[in-house]
């Protein structure tokens, strides 16, 4: 992705930022020089205040205040642009526009109101592409199974694939916005799409659902017959206004056909696929938000991803210097240990004093110089095989990191300072933006 003539810096808010959407609109834009990133969100216990460094708690978009609360965020951190990151409030957004003390970055509001309803989407789409057969009543049914799914849904929630008329009638009375379609035995591909406003659909490309959990692709791989994705990105966008980032997901049918399942004008979670390939979606639709001239750069390559849970923590420790070991800490089986590396350079950035503190038995310099660690320290404290290290920390506020359970339990028991090993160095790491 090439950008030209960017003028000013952007003070963006994701809305709420611990959803996925949230999560990959952070893992896009925290690293870029133009951007700071804010978050908002319900009071509602989420990730996102252990991923952006400036939260704040509004009130629930079902209340009658929560643009006042909105706009106070926006007026008291100068917010240029909101990212809706659910889709409910995709529509709350986009229908209190003119309201908002911010520019919202999404699509116009009668996209935002089609594309929120599946059963809307299907007829405006259909005859543009393939949609499923929709069922208005139980009678119209002449095969199972089917496929029951609410009609302002996400994330795969509530869906039923229903094998019997008798099931499909219990759940029809037990829930309450839901269609009836048929059902689609086919794989599945979400298509990532990127569109300007005055120049069109410029990028385009299907990627498939391998593994799925709650609605979200946990692995997926970019398609290798991309065509039809683009013929049906072509078609779709022939009928919707669609600004910037969005995708639609087809799913084939019995004889083959892909037919749609939705369309989304909002970023979603695993287009971080195509991101590692360089279609930043959340940058790129900031840049056409601002009628910036842009070209994309596609990073051509065979790319799969796969997702899981990651940790991340919150604590009270508070330490001024850090004393490392060498051996078996920071150098792990003869490589650098580099989830410690990032950890020393955070301190780095923090202002705080990192000493190494080794028993090393070899020339100290020149391995330093050997694996690239020369200038790392304030401090380089050499000592013997039966030295014991407590003796040499000296600050109060000081934390220990070394593989030796003798020399951790010491520094513990005699200093009363927090010692680590390498098992536990995740809790130091902050990765706020």
């Amino acid at each position: 992705m090439k950008e030209k003539h960017v003028k000013r810096h952007y003070n963006v808010l994701v809305f709420p930022g611990g959803t996925e959407i949230g999560l990959e609109i952070h893992r896009a834009l925290h690293l870029c020089k133009e951007i700071t990133l804010f978050s908002a969100g319900s009071d509602l216990s989420n990730h996102a205040p252990y991923v952006y460094a400036r939260h704040f708690i509004l009130p629930s978009i079902h209340e009658p205040n929560w643009v006042d609360g909105l706009n106070r965020v926006i007026v008291e951190n100068g917010i240029d642009y909101i990212f809706p990151a659910y889709d409910d409030i995709i529509v709350a957004l986009a229908e209190r526009g003119e309201a908002i003390k911010a520019r919202v970055v999404s699509s116009p509001l009668e996209t935002c109101l089609i594309t929120r309803s599946k059963s809307k989407t299907y007829r405006h789409l259909e005859g543009v592409v393939p949609v499923p057969a929709l069922f208005r009543d139980v009678t119209e049914v002449e095969s199972y199974p089917v496929f029951l799914k609410p009609d302002r849904g996400q994330g795969s929630q509530g869906t039923s694939t229903v094998k019997g008329e008798e099931r499909l009638r219990q759940l029809l009375q037990e829930t309450q916005d839901s269609i009836v379609l048929e059902y689609l035995p086919g794989a599945e591909y979400t298509v990532d799409c990127f569109s300007h406003r005055e120049k069109g659909l410029l990028f385009c490309s299907g990627r498939k659902r391998v593994r799925t959990k709650s609605g979200i692709a946990m692995s997926s791989f970019v398609a290798a017959d991309q065509d039809c994705f683009i013929d049906y990105a072509k078609r779709i966008a022939s009928r919707l206004v669609l600004h910037g980032a969005w995708f639609f997901q087809v799913k084939k049918d019995r004889q083959g056909t892909f037919k749609l399942l939705e369309v989304a004008p909002r970023i979603a979670g695993t287009m971080a696929l195509h991101r590692v390939q360089g279609i930043n979606f959340p940058l790129l639709s900031i840049y056409e938000q601002e009628r910036l001239p842009l070209t994309l750069l596609l990073n051509d390559a065979s790319i799969e991803i796969d997702r899981a849970l990651v940790n991340r923590y919150r604590h009270d420790i508070r330490y001024s210097t850090v004393y490392v070991d060498l051996d078996d800490t920071l150098i792990l089986n003869d490589k650098v240990n580099v989830q410690l590396v990032a950890f020393l350079f955070q301190c780095l950035n923090e202002g705080k004093e990192i000493a190494l503190l080794t028993k090393h038995e070899h020339d100290l310099q020149a391995t330093l110089a050997r694996f690239r660690l020369t200038g790392l320290f304030s401090e380089v404290i050499h000592i013997g095989k039966g030295d014991v290290k407590a003796d040499y920390i000296r600050e109060p506020d000081a934390i220990l990191i070394d593989d030796s359970f003798s020399e951790r339990m010491s520094a513990s028991t005699r200093l009363g300072i927090r010692t680590f090993d390498c098992s536990m160095i995740e809790l130091l790491l902050d990765e706020r933006a």
